[in-house]
């Protein structure tokens, strides 16, 4: 009994045996088990080339979401940018209230725009009515009569008579448009006559020296001016108001010892 117990057990033994020398060859790569001598072994490399690429879209795939998500927010500054107006964050430019023009700066911008509207009526061909002169009706003169009077302006000294005629104009023996070439220069030295209507009734001989071209038609101006308030002197208050009666006596400023000119300095050097 002992002997059929024993061989049972022995059996089970070598059975055991035998099964751990058949289980490493039967018991695939794929379950666990050890390759045979000569078989090589599965690629391995290939799965780690496989997981490093997974590994690497991954990283990348935050990446490209981390840079896409900036480019949404600059576009749209980019639309912010361009919907800003200009300069609207600049303070704005304060305007300074206009300053009182004097006697002189009002008188040039009335000839200007006395000449600028004669013009245009030359142009059209139609008298303005309510660009009417001072004196709606001119005193008449006698045949003989001589008014004479002096214009200053400046250096410029300017001796005026004023005839009957038939509104001839001479300065210095040589006719207005000759001698004053400039439109501008000639309004001025005109304006009283303009103003007071006696442009075409009286003939002007003028004499005047000193000074630039610009002195000596102010100083025609103011000449004549004077004449016409001897020929009738309601016209005084007017041309009064106007400033062409006033002399202006606004000249260049002296030169001063030390200095190139009246105010202006040498350049200062420190060594």
């Amino acid at each position: 009994m002992q002997d059929e117990e024993q061989q049972p057990e022995e059996g089970t033994a070598e059975e055991q045996q035998a099964k751990e020398q058949q289980a490493p060859e039967e018991r695939s790569p794929a379950e666990g088990g050890t390759p045979e001598r000569g078989e090589t072994e599965p690629e391995a490399p290939e799965s780690e080339e496989a997981l490093a690429e997974d590994a690497a879209t991954e990283d990348e795939s935050p990446a490209e979401e981390q840079a896409a998500a900036p480019a949404q927010p600059s576009q749209a500054e980019g639309r912010k940018r361009e919907e800003v107006v200009p300069g609207a964050e600049l303070d704005p430019i304060a305007i300074e209230p206009e300053r009182e023009l004097d006697a002189e700066e009002r008188a040039r911008r009335e000839a200007e725009e006395e000449e600028r509207l004669r013009r245009e009526r030359e142009l059209i061909g139609d008298v303005d009515e309510e660009a009417a002169p001072v004196a709606a009706k001119p005193a008449k003169l006698s045949g003989d009569a001589t008014y004479a009077a002096t214009g200053k302006r400046k250096s410029s000294v300017a001796r005026v008579i004023l005839r009957p005629g038939g509104g001839s104009f001479e300065v210095n023996k040589r006719q207005l448009e000759e001698y004053f070439p400039r439109s501008y220069l000639q309004s001025v030295a005109k304006q009283p006559l303009t103003q007071t209507g006696y442009e075409g009734s009286v003939d002007v001989r003028v004499r005047v020296q000193g000074g630039g071209i610009s002195g000596q038609a102010s100083a025609v101006r103011h000449g004549i001016a004077r004449a016409l308030t001897e020929v009738d002197p309601a016209l005084r208050p007017e041309l009064k108001r106007r400033g062409m009666l006033t002399r202006d006596a606004r000249v260049k400023e002296r030169r001063k010892a030390g200095l190139k000119k009246a105010r202006k300095r040498p350049q200062f050097s420190k060594r």
